[in-house]
């Protein structure tokens, strides 16, 4: 990590948490909020499990802007975003996560590395 790199800290829910910790999950879906849409490669992102102090860090290795999830997943493939999910699995776990008005706003798929 260099000392330019920015930290953004954003919470992950502990079943992806697991995946990103032992370093399977590579790519992070996210909406295209607007204080993600700068999010680029050489960041990192520290990942918390919301209301514990258990956190992991990841560089930001490249940031692909899609129309919706469904793209995202045809783009990226399944099983980078969760190995243990079917795609169709996933699309519904994302669209609990996000409703249709979130989605609306751009899906990003955030490839990570586990830092040590």
């Amino acid at each position: 990590m260099s000392s330019t790199s920015r930290v953004r800290e954003l919470n992950l829910y502990r079943r992806y948490f697991d995946l990103v910790a032992e370093g399977t999950k590579t790519i992070e879906v996210r909406v295209k909020y607007p204080h993600l849409a700068d999010l680029t490669a050489g960041d990192v992102i520290r990942f918390r499990i919301k209301g514990t102090d258990e956190t992991c860090e990841v560089e930001v290795k490249r940031v692909t802007q899609y129309a919706d999830f469904q793209g995202l997943l045809d783009g990226e493939g399944p099983s980078t975003i969760n190995p243990s999910a079917t795609r169709d699995e996933q699309l519904a776990s994302i669209r609990a996560i996000y409703p249709p008005e979130k989605e609306a706003l751009g899906a990003l798929a955030i490839e990570i590395q586990l830092l040590d």
